[in-house]
């Protein structure tokens, strides 16, 4: 089976990075005693003819009677882990080095207990072992800078356990986790689905599953995504868009692939998800590609890569799509991202402003921790904070999922070994949730506004592109399509913004609409379904995202989107021409509000003749509070009232 993922619980040791250290080869024996030397032989023979179970049953007896020997500890550790029994191999290594008098000729030794201390959370005895290696370990100390940075770490893992973060995240109830193994959770925007890689059995290769939320709020069982998505082929690690249309997974050694294991796409219309296409050489290389993590929008892609050029073995890089509907030439994201280490595993919180991610390039609990960053001006990054116990562990990390309202988490975490498991990768893999400490939610909150488009005449559902501007920034900031066949659409809004947000399609008239969070008076969901109107002479459309002070007709410069768009529509259809009318509440004399609303009017015409439409397809006209959408009966129905419109003629 191809590497799709690193099962996040592997323990990497380092071990696999020592010299050897042969059973036949152990330091000087440091008994007399002629029963205890003639067990210490047979077992030092067992071992050379690789006798291990044989060798280990003699050395047990050699410790049962004579205790206070370390040697056959330490030597029976070394073949506990050559036989990948790595607990019992960290209490024969502790057990014996603490019997024998500190020497040079053990500092191999004090450096596999601190690798294995480590693995097992064990700080206290991996920063004592470590200390001594350094201390012992004088000619050519190999492995001095990686014990030192162990050091780093079990001083910072120590803290963090004294001072920890959230509480401990539990097992996810039935009927999820009825799998094996079960990793890289994803949620659509409104938590509606879940989206997990899964392996039924230990023989099975991997595929794509999907639990759908019930109306109580639990998730149901889950079913296979989709059999134009599963397939022979193991489809691994993947992400999918806030409104759930689009889903980039990895898969290996697909007929036309561009390397071992390329990342794909696939969209969703109705109930229906198209074939997957390969990504392309912008995006996929001649190595492994996968761990991918889209933006809440889709438009934006993060994925992990082992592509040369890269500041470690593991590097995560980035790619977006285009007006032209392409993706990018993918860049490494760079520091303090991507470190020497494996960095890997990324995911990009639905606000698009804090991204997390796995890597042992940073000092940490030792092994892959899960850190957060937060996006910078001009697509620079800060720097990566750990987000400390119990969300990391002594073990490594996998991938974390934090919801788009920073309420819920989700990560995997493999169960305790059990019988007959003696490799960690075997080990079962499952599902966790956890309520997010405020300490490492991500910078910004994130809501959804979700409904359907239709035809305002027909009431037919429309495929429109719906668009949502920062209007602080004029930034397009999301571009979504509504479902062809449904009219379904999600924008992902974020805590702290002002937003247009604009549904089109062709031949109808944009709607505009406006989402002030500038502050947190009310920041739950909303469903808002939106009708268009044909560009037909008589229709008309409110411009909601146009704004001028209190009895004041000049634009503010926070109208430049709105204004923009209007040029757009023009540009877009030459032989429209449009009345632009002002329009207020009944707050005043009605004299100064017919003088108000035509100034009003008056000033969005010039602006636009200004940027060079014909004046001729234009004219204005204030009605004043002649014309009111509802009654003038409060603050709320009286801001409806002050308005500009926009009609066809």
């Amino acid at each position: 089976m191809r590497r799709l993922f690193v099962v996040p619980f592997v323990v990497l040791l380092a071990v696999s990075e020592l010299v050897s250290v042969d059973a036949t080869a152990q330091a000087k024996f440091s008994s007399t005693n002629t029963k205890a030397r003639n067990l210490w032989d047979k077992a030092q023979a067992q071992a050379k003819d690789r006798e291990f179970n044989k060798a280990i049953e003699t050395l047990t007896q050699l410790n049962q009677k004579f205790p206070s020997l370390g040697e056959p500890y330490v030597m029976k550790g070394s073949l506990l882990k050559a036989m990948g029994e790595n607990r019992s191999a960290f209490e024969a290594y502790r057990d014996g080095l603490a019997k024998i008098p500190v020497d040079a000729s053990r500092a191999n030794d004090y450096y596999t207990l601190g690798e294995l201390a480590m693995s097992f959370g064990e700080y206290a005895t991996a920063a004592d072992s470590y200390k001594k290696y350094l201390k012992t370990a004088t000619k050519s100390p190999r492995f001095a800078p990686r014990a030192q940075r162990q050091l780093l770490n079990c001083e910072f893992a120590q803290k963090a356990m004294a001072a920890p973060t959230g509480i401990q995240p539990e097992r996810l109830p039935e009927p999820l986790n009825t799998y094996r193994f079960q990793y890289f959770p994803a949620l659509t925007a409104d938590s509606r689905f879940l989206l997990f890689t899964g392996r039924p059995t230990a023989e099975s290769g991997e595929d794509l599953f999907v639990s759908r939320q019930n109306q109580d709020g639990t998730m149901g069982a889950p079913a296979s995504i989709s059999p134009a998505i599963n397939s022979s082929y193991n489809e691994g690690a993947g992400t999918i868009s806030g409104d759930g249309k689009t889903l980039v997974f990895a898969s290996c050694d697909r007929p036309n692939s561009v390397g071992n294991c390329d990342l794909y796409i696939s969209r969703r219309t109705g109930n229906t998800w198209s074939k997957p296409q390969n990504l392309g050489r912008n995006v996929n290389s001649a190595e492994w590609d996968s761990q991918p993590t889209l933006s809440a929008d889709g438009r934006t892609l993060y994925f992990t890569s082992t592509r040369r050029g890269g500041k470690g073995q593991e590097d995560i890089y980035v790619t977006t799509l285009d007006a032209d509907g392409n993706w990018t030439l993918a860049r490494n994201l760079g520091a303090p991202v991507n470190t020497a280490g494996k960095d890997m595993a990324p995911f990009i919180h639905a606000s698009g402003s804090t991204l997390y991610y796995v890597t042992d390039g940073l000092v940490g609990m030792g092994g892959l921790d899960v850190y957060r960053c937060e996006q910078l001006a001009g697509n620079k990054w800060g720097v990566p904070q750990n987000l400390g116990y119990p969300l990391n562990s002594f073990e490594n990390e996998a991938s974390l999922f934090i919801s788009s309202d920073n309420r819920r988490g989700f990560c995997s975490r493999s169960r305790a070994a059990e019988p007959g498991v003696r490799q960690e990768r075997d080990r079962p893999v499952e599902l966790f949730g956890f309520e997010v400490p405020k300490e490492v939610r991500a910078r910004e909150t994130s809501t959804y506004t979700q409904g359907r488009v239709f035809d305002a005449f027909t009431k037919k559902p429309i495929k429109a592109d719906v668009q949502l501007y920062d209007l602080n920034t004029d930034e397009l900031v999301q571009y979504v399509g509504s479902d062809a066949e449904n009219g379904e659409y999600t924008v992902v809004l974020n805590e702290g913004r002002q937003y247009a947000m604009y549904a089109a399609a062709d031949k109808y008239l944009m709607k505009s609409l406006s989402f002030d969070y500038s502050d947190k008076r009310n920041f739950d969901p909303l469903t808002l379904d939106i009708y268009l109107e044909p560009v037909r002479s008589g229709r008309s459309i409110v411009l909601n995202n146009l704004f001028f002070d209190s009895k004041q007709y000049e634009l503010k410069p926070k109208s430049r989107t709105e204004l923009n768009r209007l040029i757009a529509f023009m540009k877009q259809y030459p032989d429209v021409q449009v009345e632009i009318s002002g329009h207020t509440d009944d707050v005043g004399s009605d004299d100064d509000n017919q003088l108000l609303s035509q100034n009003r009017a008056k000033s969005v015409y010039t602006y636009l003749v200004s940027q060079g439409v014909t004046a001729s397809r234009l004219r204005f006209k204030g009605y004043g509070e002649t014309k009111p959408l509802v009654a003038n009966d409060s603050d709320e129905h009286r801001q409806q009232n002050r308005r500009i419109e926009l009609r066809i003629l």
